[in-house]
């Protein structure tokens, strides 16, 4: 190879790696330009009444503005309540969505996998607000009530083709050589699925599990229409009750508590970033 053509190609090679890694600069910018905002204006909020108190109101928050105050109370009512919410979906959406995802990986080309193949997909591209208002329809008017249960069917329903997707996929690349030994020693196959095949995926598993509650965590406008929201702290699950992601709507609209919607954002991005990290971690342990 001549000489010219190894140096005009290096200088290609060259040109495309500086084009790649401005591009990808120019993608990472708008990331840390929101991330650098959220500290910057939440990291003053932060303090043990932020996580302890509830949300005060407009008339304590604009008392305290007035006399040059920070603004009291906390969202330890969103904490709660968004734990009891996510817990409650995740109890009912990780066995169901490992479940099925599993059949479809064991029968790719039975007809009725194949239905629940593309249902899943349909409800994976759903918006939010949609299913927000048939959970409304399904559950809040025959209960006659906005809920914490009804707030939790609506990120059950967003959660599970999440689940059901990454445990599909985690199992098609488990190794074929685990499930016919097992078969061969005489074990069952539902044993194998359960004692070998599930082990083996359960990194992929986990990570999509965490993803699933990563991506339905900051949801709003489903639980507008579930849980509706609420003021005080509060553990009965068949009533309104309040979630981050509703309070940072609430604080938006009211002139009074607009400075807590950056304390409230921030503690959901660190919240959000744990559960990566948390995800990355489990999958770098228990890599098939």
């Amino acid at each position: 190879m001549k000489k010219s053509n190894i140096s005009r190609r290096l200088r290609y090679d060259r040109f495309l790696f500086y084009a790649v890694f401005l591009m990808a600069l120019f993608t990472a910018i708008p990331l840390f330009a929101i991330l650098g905002e959220v500290c910057f204006k939440g990291y003053s909020q932060i303090n043990w009444a932020f996580f302890t108190e509830p949300t005060p109101t407009a008339y304590r928050a604009m008392t305290a503005i007035e006399a040059g105050e920070s603004i009291p109370g906390g969202i330890a009512n969103g904490i709660i309540g968004t734990m009891l919410i996510l817990g409650m979906a995740v109890t009912g959406a990780v066995p169901i969505g490992v479940l099925c995802g599993v059949y479809l990986a064991e029968n790719p080309k039975n007809r009725f996998s194949m239905a629940v193949s593309y249902l899943t997909d349909l409800l994976q591209g759903t918006p939010s607000v949609i299913i927000g208002i048939i959970t409304y329809i399904w559950v809040v008017l025959p209960m006659q009530g906005y809920s914490a249960i009804a707030g939790s069917v609506a990120l059950f329903i967003m959660m599970l083709p999440l689940i059901i997707r990454s445990t599909e996929e985690t199992m098609r690349i488990v190794p074929d050589s685990l499930k016919e030994a097992g078969l061969a020693l005489g074990v069952s196959k539902a044993r194998v699925i359960m004692k070998i095949q599930i082990p083996a995926a359960f990194s992929g598993i986990f990570t999509g599990i965490m993803l699933a509650i990563s991506r339905v965590i900051g949801e709003t406008a489903p639980l507008m229409f579930t849980a509706l929201g609420c003021s005080a702290i509060r553990w009965d699950i068949t009533k309104p009750i309040s979630a981050v992601p509703l309070q940072i709507w609430e604080f938006f609209n009211d002139p009074y508590l607009q400075d807590l919607v950056w304390g409230a954002s921030l503690f959901l991005l660190l919240f959000v970033l744990v559960l990566n990290l948390s995800a990355k971690f489990i999958a770098r342990k228990w890599k098939i």
